[in-house]
């Protein structure tokens, strides 16, 4: 009997992101077939680096501040992930969160592994010059594991393209040549690619669109809830409503708005602040939660992990969960929805549009030759659609719910590659 070919168990709704990862990827790679010693190989980062920064503030004090960098596997190719600037980063968050996009390469079929990085700090009680100081001393701590072929940077959590601009330009300084494919995510005029700051929710769409094709639902009037009005929430929101679908009901961190016959979402857009949020201006709130409660035919997660547990999920009503956030349903979750028929598309496909566009960024870099907008659109619709298609086919063939099959379809990849290297 194959040693990986267990089911999930009763899961723990305590269970750490890091533990969720590691029992679908187990139980993924035993319905592959593959041995114990890959899942040994694969069930943490190949590296992990810790580094301490120190700061000189404003005031004129140092301030030491700890970062993380983690590179999951480098069989395919060079790691690549995000770098988050948050006060509650912790090693356990960066080493799954490296696992999650060596899996989003994996399904979208890009020649990378997994990384991740962070710094443990509150952006928003920072000047200006103190996150420039503090962008260029992470580059300058973690310099020797990453590059252009080595591990490539990108923005995550609390970090933008100005950030993403100092730390290519310390590099750049450190290596003593021009590296703009060091790090994704750049202004236009130093290397960055079109369409990447609104990306992740172009792939959300795409991903939607396919999913309601599957479900029958007519995207035109259909009604939508997004919870979260971030970046990705809001761009998400924009193009739903652009698209013709009724968005009923939308959320930040204060609370949520919810109207059956529909927002003004260009309203909101206008009104929101830099960090999202809008309820503020409103009475008539409802809460997160009773947000996910309510009717409607496509719910998008889009705020923050663990939003859908075995304690709601039997009150979704909605048809078809498409996960923008990182980890917003449980496994246990996942397991309720699917025995109720609800079409669950995973985070590591929904929301696989920004390692996307990155790619087409880093290539670009790479040839010195630029595309255009609707070049970026294309390509990534392409890819997009081939994605969410295997992953929909495996999930048919094989009788297994939607997220095991994204990991199932992410996994393969890095698992050959590491075979044939001669590592398992």
């Amino acid at each position: 009997m194959n040693p990986l070919s267990t089911t999930i168990k009763e899961e723990k709704e305590t269970a750490s992101l890091l533990e969720s990862t590691q029992v679908v990827i187990k139980e993924a790679l035993g319905k592959l077939g593959y041995s114990e010693e890959v899942f040994e190989l694969l069930k943490e980062p190949l590296r992990m680096l810790t580094v301490r920064i120190p700061i000189k503030m404003d005031d004129n004090t140092t301030k030491i501040f700890t970062g993380y960098r983690a590179q999951h596997n480098d069989a395919v190719g060079p790691t690549k992930g995000g770098i988050r600037f948050h006060p509650e980063v912790d090693e356990e968050e960066v080493k799954a969160l490296s696992m999650w996009m060596s899996l989003k390469c994996g399904i979208v079929n890009l020649p990378y592994g997994g990384g991740k990085g962070g710094i443990i700090c509150d952006p928003r009680q920072m000047s200006i010059g103190e996150l420039e100081r503090l962008s260029r001393g992470y580059v300058r701590a973690i310099s020797q594991i990453v590059g252009p072929t080595k591990d490539i940077p990108a923005p995550d959590v609390y970090t933008n393209s100005q950030i993403m601009a100092w730390m290519m330009d310390e590099y750049s300084r450190i290596r003593e040549h021009d590296s703009p494919g060091f790090i994704t995510g750049k202004p236009l005029v130093l290397g960055g690619s079109q369409g990447r700051e609104k990306a992740t929710a172009q792939g959300v769409t795409i991903c939607i669109e396919e999913a309601a094709k599957r479900k029958g639902i007519e995207l035109k009037g259909a009604r939508i809830i997004v919870q979260g009005f971030g970046n990705a929430g809001s761009f998400l929101a924009k193009f739903m409503h652009d698209a013709g679908a009724k968005v009923i009901g939308i959320s930040d961190a204060y609370g949520a708005l919810y109207n059956p016959d529909g927002l003004d979402i260009n309203y909101l857009l206008d009104k929101r602040d830099s960090f999202g949020t809008v309820t503020t201006l409103f009475e008539n709130k409802i809460t997160n939660q009773e947000l996910l409660e309510q009717d409607c035919d496509i719910l998008v997660p889009a705020a923050i992990s663990n939003q859908i547990t075995k304690e709601n999920a039997h009150l979704i009503k909605a048809q078809i969960v498409v996960e923008a956030a990182n980890g917003p349903t449980t496994l246990e979750a996942t397991k309720i929805l699917t025995e109720r028929n609800v079409l669950l598309v995973p985070d590591v496909l929904a929301s696989s549009g920004g390692v996307t566009v990155s790619y087409f960024e880093w290539v670009q870099n790479n040839q010195g030759y630029y595309w255009e907008d609707e070049e970026v659109q294309r390509k990534l619709k392409e890819l997009l659609v081939s994605s969410f298609n295997q992953v929909y086919e495996m999930s048919e063939t094989r009788k297994v719910n939607m997220r095991l099959a994204a990991y199932m379809v992410g996994v393969r990849k890095m698992a050959e590659a590491s075979i044939f290297r001669g590592w398992v």
